[in-house]
């Protein structure tokens, strides 16, 4: 391992999809990071995008960090120390996430990034997500004088189905599965008016679905759709299983729940929760988790009666307005 100062180490800078070898590279990053820390340090949206399955009306800007050495060469990435990645707007706005290789903490390479980061655009308005919102994290935010703007609390639930409220579907709606090549449009439409005011889930693409589509936890039967008599869907619960880790058991998720505004009232989406909790339940996994914003007070009371538990916290960090 370079003795040398991160001060001194190259940065490359990409602009859009990474090339295959570097993007499996930065997952070998961040598969290292999580294991570490207990959190991913990218947003599933990220390496989405990083893959160039879809930008949307985003950009993607990268900046990689290699540790040179004498015995490696770069180009390998067994070296790669650390990789910050913005996805701008397009409006000047921006949302930063980055990893450094525990082998490489204490070191100085967030801050080399940064730096490098700097040297390219403005930091103004530039948010960044910090993943369990570590102790490093909260002190690198508060050197760029960046303050937390917002909170996702993630929540889990350890129990049975026999735990579970009843909570029926209101009279005249089905639950089917999705139906690849079928359901896509209306799902889309559905979920772009649930979610009409979420500032990632509701802006979601034809081709942010198809990529989901690709990944092996993908599984049609684990997407549940609510429709009325005609048809017409109504609401969905898309669920997800993260398969074991190590010593780390399989566990599923509450993916995204959603209901239209024209089935608001209704109770639909307590019962759809509780639909998706028992179909990962019944597949055998003990445990589910979500995600859910910790001023979404109705979400977070809903869950809590549910059984959910806040388990960690994902914080946003914003500039600080100077007085």
């Amino acid at each position: 391992m370079s003795h040398a100062h991160p001060e001194n180490w190259p940065v490359l800078i990409i602009a859009g999809a990474l090339d295959p070898e570097l993007l499996k590279d930065v997952k070998t990053l961040a598969a290292a990071a999580e294991e570490s820390d207990g959190n991913p340090p990218f947003s599933e949206q990220t390496l989405v995008m990083l893959r160039g399955a879809d930008a949307g009306d985003h950009s993607v800007l990268s900046f990689v960090l290699y540790a040179p050495d004498e015995d490696s060469d770069p180009a390998t990435g067994e070296d790669l120390a650390g990789t910050a990645v913005v996805i701008e707007n397009g409006d000047g706005s921006g949302v930063l996430e980055l990893a450094v290789h525990p082998s490489y903490r204490n070191q100085g390479v967030a801050g080399r990034l940064l730096d490098s980061l700097r040297g390219k655009r403005s930091l103004d308005g530039l948010s960044a997500w910090s993943h369990g919102n570590h102790e490093a994290a909260a002190e690198l935010a508060k050197r760029f004088e960046y303050g937390p703007v917002r909170e996702l609390w993630k929540m889990r639930l350890m129990s049975s189905a026999s735990s579970l409220p009843d909570a029926g579907l209101p009279d005249g709606v089905s639950l089917r599965a999705f139906v690849p090549g079928q359901d896509e449009q209306a799902w889309l439409a559905a979920n772009s008016a649930a979610f009409s005011h979420h500032p990632e889930q509701g802006s979601m693409t034809l081709a942010d679905l198809e990529a989901r589509k690709t990944e092996e936890w993908f599984d049609p039967e684990g997407f549940l759709l609510a429709v009325n008599a005609e048809g017409e869907l109504l609401g969905f619960h898309w669920t997800k299983v993260h398969p074991r880790q190590g010593p780390h058991p399989a566990i599923g998720e509450v993916y995204v729940v959603g209901v239209t505004p024209a089935a608001q009232g209704l109770g639909l989406g307590k019962a759809l929760t509780v639909a998706g909790i028992q179909h990962l339940q019944d597949k055998g996994l003990h445990a589910v988790m979500l995600y859910v914003d910790a001023d979404n007070h109705a979400a977070v009371a809903l869950y809590q009666k549910l059984g959910f538990v806040r388990w960690d916290t994902d914080v946003m960090y914003g500039p600080v307005a100077k007085k």
